[in-house]
């Protein structure tokens, strides 16, 4: 059948009538050819008014729904709707894509556009929080995202005048954005009192930060900055929904149908009115306008674009028209003229030209329109409407001839008879009425067969039957005129149909799928003289179908461009068009149809004319007509690559695992044994499912792999070097052009590409994140900068790297079948080529997606029998192999073959050693070199062919199959190997590293072993039986066949080896006796199948393991069953140990044993060292014997599955390991303890981290358990309860009851606040400048104290703020950009960027949203923010540290997975991530002389961590060459010259690394933990800080030498009991230090002398704050038990009171000369402030004091506590103190009390949000409104009242304020909050959500605040930060 193929003809886009008006915006331009640039459906159309022709750009698979066109006006950018949305950014000359931006946006892309100089573009989607995204587009990246808004984005903008700074609006807002480093941090437009809040629309930007913008109502805002300035009232009637700027000014169009001209500072030019032009109609709406010179562009609400010539403008020209909003069901053909009609939901009726590409004739009916037809005359257009009528209008001039309505339902379909005589009309009620035309349309009879609605319907050539396909997809057939059915189908048999428009029937079978039963399909028209179908279906794709097709799931060629349904679709009258029309996106396609004698010619002219979009893609039916596939590739797709356990997923499962067997481990486990082995040789080659996998190097060294091993081997000296940084089978294998490099992909979960050098053995590179499962091959470019790899995963996805940078270029999906290559095309490298299982494809490069065209086969030349499997280009030719073994040489065009060489044993050249298994082995890889052609085969053999004939075998191993059987030789250094490739062979492990003897077996076998004599050698087969051979000759000796399951082990006795034991799966051991060759025993009681079997040295007892994990012992000869107790089975002598089970190896199962299984051991000679191998491919030691579980071992990785066997040579000198599926013989050189060069170890320490705790300390474990809350999320401080004050019902007043007299005579109210400053005029304060912070954070954090500028200045940073401290003045500066808590800072030491600091902050989830944690990277003399990174650590970002160059910055995460990342912070990118540790990470620096190398402590670890391309590799510390060495818990970093790196640990050593080995350790360095170290780049030294007691000779900071060996001790005179270092830093001459006491300590070096620069509260929250009445002192009480004096002016603290409690609250008297203290303990303390000596104390009560205050005349004393009272001294009785009196029935704990200005009431404000009002010295609770109304009050810091309404914040759900202070002068009220925030109010503010300016700084938790006398500073206190801020008060002017 000819359906198979595609039909040969094809369809190409001629037209496309339509715009996209409805529901976009802004998508209209001019181009630079003066091209018009649009799109419709999924198509982005490039129109030519000049010549009327249009081009098409047709990248996108889903309706296009925005557009941008870039500066240059070349280059356009496009987004779609979709699931997984893309942007394609496309050239409009060629409209061949450029870039394709994808995998970030949901839903679609709403708006789109470019900046300035067109590199970078922003992009909003339709997703819930409507990203905003921008892209550096040309290398496809993405810069920054940021969620946009929580409703619809409208436009975005860039400012064209700003760098770095977007516009977006929307729903009701408007955001001004600015981007810096990957953050974009938006601010909200502030609407003001200058216009109403609403929705924005469209916007353009403008010289000095103006922003114009549209809005919803058709005014046009105008903003500076943030803040809105005026509107231009009435610029339209209606929204306003486009704005155009350009270069003489600004085009604006609206809903009302009017374009308005404005010029550069929007002054109006002109309008123009479209509803009032000739065709303007009423309720035009305008969406999009373009202005260029003097034309301008509209496009409109109902598809139509409009030109309009700026002088003329009251004649538009409409250049474009198409269907308006509604869906689009009908259309009819002319029948002999090139016409079109369409009918629409629009309720218009259109006539298209073909020819001219235009509309003639549009005609408004009163319905919705549903389908069409035109009679064969050509004189009647019938059409079927949504209503259930039918209306017949003349074509000539649209008038209406009848109308007829005999249904209720939609008519949707309709057709004239090819006699013209009779009408058919089928109804959605499934009946299908019959008319005669000539009888004014009577009913003739109607066909009722149908059970649904009628889909399509056919006449028969003679008129006389109907065919009918209803929505069941049942076909009907009726007699006509009378409808009545035909159910004989014999009947039917013969008919002709006039059409063919039905989607059943036998003729279009093969338009469905094979197996699919839905009705897609919506219409199919067939062109008999083509032969050929056409079908239209609901993805939006026409296809091309052979007609007839009969069998399901014909080839076919398919078409895309539409979006969604594709309603209709027919060929023109004369077969040369078809024409389509889409549901939703009411457009109408014009394809040309192009047979298959033209695409002949098309060749030869046009090949831009790209038939890329013609082919078919994957029909069903690949398999019919290829020939079949040759087996060995059979064999090959089928290989499955998945595993059940991945190495990535390790770490995961020993957490589990742990988390199970918590409990179990009490023994302390052994050490890791002293000895360790290194990978010496490696026999095997990866041959069997990989190819072109073997070169030479440039020194001519052999470069191929196996297993998880890169080989490089020398055949000279007959050695290899290996690559051992793959964890998994490599699969491929590439060679970069120079020959130095070497690209390797693996198995994997996330499979990984190593790029590493053949000289050093180093990885330059790591790539992955974009495979799955695999990576099956790799190519370099021809200039070697990229590398293209493919997956194994079911796309088989292609990606293209930069491969130094480890950067993904692109990605695309290759096919859904195997690919087996991919080769960079060498002259053009874009390019690439993949092939693989029938299919060959051509792709180049366009951004971030591969685009294919197919390439004619030229010829085909018969090579070989069977498949070539490797080909290899020369200069002058090529040299191809095949399965047929033979090596065939060709000349540069394939025209004729050279020469061949035959692979052959005959060949073998006389000196090779080894031997060939067999000749015209099928051959996998070719390379030449070196005067020779490199062969690799099948057979896992490598060979090198002279080019004179001969060939010499280099390397060899065993076939396909796994491979099991391994024995060493008793006395020589050989080994026998035996495998199910059928083979048995001998390998010799001395220098010459051979195969010395090979035999084919009739089975494959499973086990093997020499006699003790060496002479023969057992075999067990698979298939129950066993063979004897002669250990030289491999002859037959003697074989059994007793059992029918697989021989699994096989033993000789010891001594004579008289007998031998063979255990069978089948779960027996036989017995034989040697000599006589008999059965004499046979071992029975064993569940399950046996694995492993031992004799003891005597020769009688046989220790057996099974696999139900059953440990048996067995008396030899006769197999009887005994059992012993563990104890004892220690104490048997065994003449070998291959048991993997019992007490003696307990502790070699894995934590993950339940995944892994342990399959061989191999116990050493001398009984110290057991080795053995797991299903992982891990080869472990461990010491002898592992008692105890999870034993501590070495590990070493090189296998990569299974490893199933391991074996020590008989001295005990070499390990030799197999490998189950990687078929590799490994032999591994035993190393002794004492001999060990040092030289990068490769094996891994044990799984589970050391019982032992890394030690203990305070200061430590609060570091690591804090809990950091952001701000936004913080929690009242104080236990409140109740109803918020702005939520509370209020009681109306007494006098506001009753009716007031409209004038007042009561006395005018008194002041609320009596003013000190009464004679001055008030000036309120209308800004507060951050001038001083007392504090800085040294409690969790470290090395955050640094000098700058040669030591003047000092930075260091306290709850959210940098602070540049001057160290000389005292003056601070402040960085204050961060949005809470600052945890780390860094400085950067690199010259070329000087002052540069790093800070990393707090947040919650790594959303990338304001509140994600981010780290800042400014400017520390200017405070400019160069860079800020939002970053994915959630909580928060506890390490920076800058690189050696400067240009990189590494970060650590408080995440759970302590994620490490580093970016190049100038350009805000992202370079590497990877998860840490799974414990707290503290410090991670780089090495000061490095951008790659890395070290990392923290809980119990210590990494080092190098960066490779874009991947992190990590080492854990080792400590076993250590005696007694541990791991402890790390605390901080220095390095040496050398590779060296010091760790300061919690227990005061110090240890010191070379590489990643501990080498020594300097004990006690400290006498506490080691906090801080600080390598100093000029000289080296290194100063170190802890955490000591003061002693005579020790101190909390030491100066160290180089190599910490020497060392000076420095003590800080600070007077604590224990000092304690959290930073430490050293300038010329002086060391900085930062105590954990919040001191920052200057130490002189000669002199040791201690100078603070800094002090602080150690502990919060501060919660006592009083400022002197007169002075610019203040007084702070705080959690640390202290009272601090602090002097505004001289920027210092002045004194300090210890008081042994914890302070809560503090007061002056009203002269200054006492403080009251109240104390957490319930006491308090009067002082006198000359002598600070107590004047008196005074404990009433048990809890806390929560306020404490001086009555104005200084008489009584009132203090307020947490047990609900206030008591009251009275002071003139002397400084006894007695209590005279209290107040009753207080509802909560107090918070803050104040005095009237008169002594004699006193409020308070208590914790259930109430404030109550009592008498002094009474108690008595005073009711009355109206009096309290009327006090005047001495202060006022109460939060309650109604004067302070306005404090409370919408927001303050869980938060409260915590404090005010109303100024001296009465008119300012500050607040301090939950939230960190102070705020300024103006006072009283009486309305609720008052305005306020708002000061950020603190973190959560404002405790106190005040006004300094005078008003010159406001104070405010700290809870978590336990710092202390002075604010500058900026008073208004007058």
């Amino acid at each position: 059948m000819a359906a198979r193929s595609a039909p040969s003809c094809h369809l190409r886009l001629e037209w496309v009538y339509g715009y996209r008006g409805h529901q976009c915006r802004n998508n209209l331009y001019y181009t630079a050819a003066k091209e018009i640039v649009y799109f419709v459906a999924g198509v982005g159309v490039v129109y030519s008014p000049r010549e009327h022709r249009q081009k098409f750009y047709r990248g996108h698979s889903d309706d296009i729904i925005s557009l941008a066109l870039h500066p240059e006006r070349v280059l356009v950018a496009t987004g779609q709707v979709g699931k997984e949305p893309y942007i394609c950014v496309w050239d409009s000359y060629t409209v061949q894509t450029i870039s394709i931006l994808k995998d970030v946006h949901t839903h679609g892309i709403a708006c789109l556009a470019f900046d300035l100089d067109g590199q970078r573009l922003v992009s909003v989607g339709l997703d819930s929080k409507n990203a905003v995204c921008v892209w550096d587009w040309k290398r496809g990246k993405m810069l920054s995202m940021a969620p946009g808004h929580t409703d619809r984005i409208f436009d975005i903008s860039w400012d064209l005048y700003q760098p770095n700074k977007l516009v977006s609006c929307g729903v009701k807002h408007i955001k001004f954005w600015s981007l810096c480093g990957n953050a974009l941090t938006p601010k909200r437009g502030v609407f003001g009192k200058t216009g109403d809040l609403q929705t924005i629309l469209c916007l353009a930007c403008a010289r000095d930060e103006l922003t114009y913008s549209g809005a919803l109502n058709g005014d046009i805002y105008v903003w500076k900055g943030i803040n809105l300035i005026r509107t231009i009232q009435g610029a339209h009637t209606a929204g306003i929904f486009s704005m155009n700027a350009c270069e003489e000014g600004f085009a604006t169009g609206g809903r009302d149908g009017c374009i308005r001209l404005w010029d550069l500072t929007f002054k109006p030019i002109t309008v123009i009115d479209l509803r009032e032009t000739d065709q303007g109609y009423k309720g035009l709406s305008v969406r999009s306008v373009c202005w260029r010179g003097d034309h301008i562009l509209v496009g409109t609400q109902d598809s139509e674009i409009f030109e309009i010539v700026v002088h003329e403008r009251n004649k538009p020209f409409l250049i474009m028209q198409g269907h308006c909003e509604g869906e689009l069901w009908a259309l009819a053909i002319h029948p002999t003229k090139p016409l079109a009609v369409t009918g629409s939901d629009d309720r218009s009726v259109r006539i298209w030209s073909l020819v001219d590409h235009a509309l003639i004739a549009r005609c408004n009916m009163e319905e919705p329109i549903r389908c069409a037809a035109v009679n064969v005359d050509g004189i009647h257009l019938a059409l079927g409407m949504k209503d259930g009528s039918f209306t017949v209008l003349r074509v000539r001039d649209m008038t209406e001839v009848v109308h007829i309505k005999d249904r209720k339902e939609a008519i949707h379909e309709l057709k004239y008879s090819p006699d013209g005589t009779y009408l058919a009309v089928g109804c959605n009620d499934s009946s299908v009425d019959i008319y005669g035309v000539a009888q004014r349309y009577k009913k003739f009879g109607e066909c009722v067969g149908s059970l649904s609605f009628i889909t399509h319907l056919d006449w028969s050539s003679d008129s006389r039957y109907l065919q009918t396909n209803d929505g069941n997809g049942k076909r009907l057939f009726y007699r006509m005129p009378g409808g009545k059915e035909v159910t004989n189908k014999d009947e039917i048999k013969g008919v002709h149909w006039a059409s063919w428009t039905c989607v059943s029937g036998l003729e279009v079978n093969g338009i469905w799928p094979k197996y699919s039963d839905i009705n897609d399909i919506n219409s199919v028209d067939g062109n008999y003289i083509g032969q050929v179908l056409v079908t239209a279906d609901d993805y939006g794709i026409i296809k091309l179908f052979r007609y007839p097709c009969l069998r399901k799931g014909a080839k076919f060629k398919k078409y895309i461009g539409h979006s969604a349904h594709v309603t209709n679709v027919r060929w023109s009258h004369d077969y040369q068009w078809v024409i389509s029309i889409g549901g939703a996106d009411h457009s109408v396609f014009q394809w040309k149809f192009i047979t298959e004698r033209k695409l002949k010619d098309t060749l030869h002219i046009a090949p831009q004319e790209s038939l890329a979009d013609s082919n078919s893609d994957e029909s069903d039916s690949d398999l019919s007509d290829v020939p079949e596939l040759d087996s060995e590739i059979e064999q090959e797709t089928q290989l499955t690559y998945r595993r059940q356990v991945y190495k990535e997923d390790l770490p995961q499962l020993k957490e589990q695992c742990k988390e199970k067997q918590k409990s179990g481990t009490s023994k302390r486990r052994e050490w890791a044994p002293g000895n360790s082995i290194r990978l010496h040789f490696v026999h095997g080659y990866r041959g069997y499912d990989c190819r072109s996998n073997l070169f030479y190097t440039q020194i001519g060294e052999i470069v191929y792999h196996v297993a998880a091993v890169g080989v490089i081997y020398n055949r000279q000296q007959n050695t290899q070097r290996f690559y051992l940084g793959h964890d998994d089978d490599i699969l491929c294998l590439a060679l970069h052009p120079l020959k130095d490099y070497v690209a390797t992909g693996q198995v994997g979960r996330d499979p990984s590409i190593h790029i590493w050098d053949t000289e050093t053995i180093k990885p330059l590179s790591i790539l992955k994140g974009y495979h799955q499962y695999g990576v099956c091959a790799v190519d370099f470019s021809a200039d070697g900068k990229r590398l293209a790899s493919v997956g194994i995963d079911d796309g088989h996805t292609i990606v293209l790297w930069d491969w130094k940078k480890g950067e993904k270029l692109s990605i695309a999906r290759g096919s859904k079948d195997k690919i087996f290559v991919v080769k960079m095309n060498p002259y053009v490298p874009d390019k690439l080529i993949t092939a693989g299982i029938k299919h060959m494809k051509f792709w180049r490069r366009a951004g971030d997606v591969c685009i294919w065209r197919d390439v004619f086969l030229v010829k085909t030349v018969k090579a070989h029998d069977g498949p070539v499997f490797s080909m290899h280009a020369l200069e002058k030719g090529f040299v191809t192999g095949g399965k047929d073994g033979v090596v065939a040489l060709w000349d540069d065009s394939f025209e004729r073959c050279l020469k061949t060489y035959a692979i052959k044993r005959a060949a073998l050249a006389p000196g090779s050693k080894g031997l060939l298994l067999e000749d015209n082995p099928s051959i996998r890889a070719i390379s030449l070199g070196h005067g020779h052609i490199l062969v690799g085969t099948k057979n896992g053999e490598i060979l090198e062919v002279d080019k004179s004939g001969p060939v010499t075998l280099l390397v060899q191993g065993h076939m396909e199959g796994e491979v099991w059987g391994l024995a060493t030789h008793p006395y020589l250094p050989i080994c026998a190997t035996v495998s199910d490739d059928k083979t048995l062979r001998i390998w010799d492990l001395s220098p010459s590293h051979c195969m010395l003897a090979v035999r084919k077996l009739k089975k494959g076998g499973r086990c093997c072993c020499f006699s003790p004599d060496g002479k023969a050698l057992a075999v067990g087969l698979n298939d129950g039986s066993f063979l004897m051979a002669n250990a030289d000759t491999l002859e037959d000796l003697v074989s059994f066949h007793h059992r029918k399951d697989i021989i699994s082990d096989i033993r000789f006795s010891p001594g004579s080896g008289k007998y031998l034991a063979v255990a069978s799966h089948d779960s027996f051991i036989d017995i034989y006796n040697v000599m006589s060759s008999k059965r004499v025993g046979i071992c029975k009681g064993a569940t399950s199948y046996i694995t492993h079997i031992d004799w003891d040295i005597r020769g009688k007892l046989l220790q057996v393991n099974t696999g139900a994990k059953e440990q048996l012992f067995f008396e030899a000869p006769r197999g009887k069953k005994q059992t012993i107790p563990s104890v004892e089975v220690e104490k048997i002598g065994w003449a070998s140990w291959t048991s993997v089970l019992g007490l003696c190896c307990e502790g070699i199962w894995p934590v993950i044993g339940e995944v892994t299984d342990v399959t061989a051991s191999c116990l050493t000679s001398d009984k110290m060292i057991l080795a053995t191998g797991d299903d992982l491919g891990f080869v472990k030691l461990f010491r002898y014997p592992a008692k105890g579980k999870f034993g501590k071992f070495k590990r070493y990785v090189a296998h990569s599955t299974h490893v199933t066997n391991v074996r020590w040579t008989y001295d005990d000198s070499m390990l030799v390991t197999l490998g189950g599926a990687d078929m590799s013989l490994m032999v591994w050189t035993n190393e002794m303890e004492g001999y060990r060069e040092k030289r990068p170890c490769d094996s891994e320490e044990s799984d589970i981290d050391s019982e032992e705790d890394g030690g203990y300390d305070s200061d430590v474990t609060r570091e690591n358990e804090i809990s950091y809350t952001i701000r936004a999320l913080s929690t009242n401080i104080r236990p409140m309860f109740g109803i918020k004050p702005h939520l509370q019902q209020k009681e109306p007043s007494v006098d506001e009851r009753g009716s007031r007299p409209p004038v007042s005579r009561a006395p005018p109210q008194p002041e609320k606040l009596q003013t000190n400053n009464v004679g001055k005029k008030k000036r309120p304060i209308e800004d507060l400048v951050l001038e001083l912070v007392f504090g800085y954070r040294g409690r969790d954090c470290r090395n955050n104290v640094h000098y700058l500028n040669d030591g003047d200045d000092i930075i260091y940073h306290a709850a959210s703020v940098g602070i540049l401290h001057n160290v000389a003045t005292g003056t601070q500066s402040f960085y204050q950009e961060h949005n809470d808590d600052i945890l780390c800072l860094t400085v950067n030491q690199h010259p070329r960027f000087i002052n540069i600091v790093a800070t990393g902050q707090v947040g919650d989830s790594a959303d990338m949203s304001a509140t994600a944690p981010s780290i800042h990277i400014w400017d520390a003399m200017n405070k400019q923010t160069l860079s800020i990174l939002r970053c994915y650590h959630s909580k928060g970002v506890c390490s920076v540290s800058f690189s050696a160059t400067g240009k990189l910055l590494l970060s650590v995460g408080l995440d759970p997975e302590h994620t490490i990342t580093i970016w190049r912070w100038q350009e805000g990118a992202k370079i590497a991530s990877r998860a840490g540790h799974n414990q707290r990470i503290f410090v991670a620096e780089f090495r000061p002389d490095s951008d790659s190398q890395f070290v990392s402590v923290g809980v119990k670890h210590v990494k080092f961590w190098t960066l490779a391309g874009r991947a992190l590799l990590s080492k854990k510390g080792l400590l076993s060459t250590l005696e007694d060495a541990r791991m402890q818990t790390m605390l901080a970093v220095a390095f040496g010259a050398n590779n060296l790196t010091f760790t300061g640990t919690i227990s005061g050593d110090v240890c010191v690394w070379k590489d990643h080995i501990l080498c020594r350790i300097v004990a006690r360095a400290h006498n506490g933990p080691v906090f801080a170290m600080y390598t100093t780049l000029r000289d080296g030294l290194i100063v170190t800080g802890g955490k000591e007691r003061p002693s005579k000779e020790g101190g909390a900071v030491k100066l160290w030498d180089q190599e910490l060996r020497r060392c000076r001790a420095f003590r800080l005179e600070t007077g604590q009991v224990t000092d304690c270092v959290r930073s430490v830093c050293r300038g010329k001459g002086k060391i900085l230090v930062g105590t954990r006491n919040a001191e920052i300590i200057e130490v002189g070096e000669k002199n040791a002398a201690c100078n603070i620069l800094v002090n602080g509260h150690v502990d919060g929250p501060i919660w006592g704050l009083a400022t002197h009445p007169s002075r610019d002192f203040f007084l702070s009480a705080a959690e640390d038990g202290t009272v601090r004096l602090w002097d505004i002016a001289d920027k210092k603290m002045l004194n300090k009171v210890n008081l042994g409690h914890a302070a809560r609250t503090v007061c002056y008297s009203p002269e200054g000369d006492m403080v009251a203290i109240g104390m957490k303990n319930g006491e308090f303390i009067i002082l006198l402030v000359s002598s600070l000596k107590i004047w008196g104390k005074k404990r009433d009560r048990r809890c806390a004091i929560h306020d404490i205050r001086f009555s104005p005349d200084c008489r009584f004393l009132a203090v307020g506590s947490s047990e609900n009272s206030v008591d009251f001294y009275d002071l003139t009785l002397g400084p006894t103190l007695n209590r005279i009196s209290y107040c009753k029935d207080i509802p909560s704990f107090v918070i803050q009390m104040d005095f009237s200005a008169d002594s004699r009431y006193l409020q308070v404000s208590t914790g259930c949000y109430k404030r109550r009002v009592y008498e002094v010295p009474s108690g008595k609770h005073l009711l009355d409104q109206a009096a309290i109304n009327r006090i005047t009050w001495a202060t006022w810091t109460s939060i309650l009242g109604d004067e302070v309404m306005g404090i409370w914040s919408r927001h303050a759900e869980r938060a409260d304020v915590n404090c005010a202070c109303v100024s001296h002068s009465g008119v300012s009220l500050v607040t301090g909050d939950d939230f960190g925030m102070v705020k300024l109010f103006d006072f009283p503010c009486p309305e609720k959500f008052a305005k306020h300016k708002r000061f950020l700084g603190h973190s959560p938790h404002v405790t106190n605040i005040r006004f300094t006398s005078g008003d010159r500073h406001v104070v405010s206190a700290g809870g978590d930060d336990c710092s202390l801020f002075v604010w500058k008060c900026v008073h208004m002017l007058h």
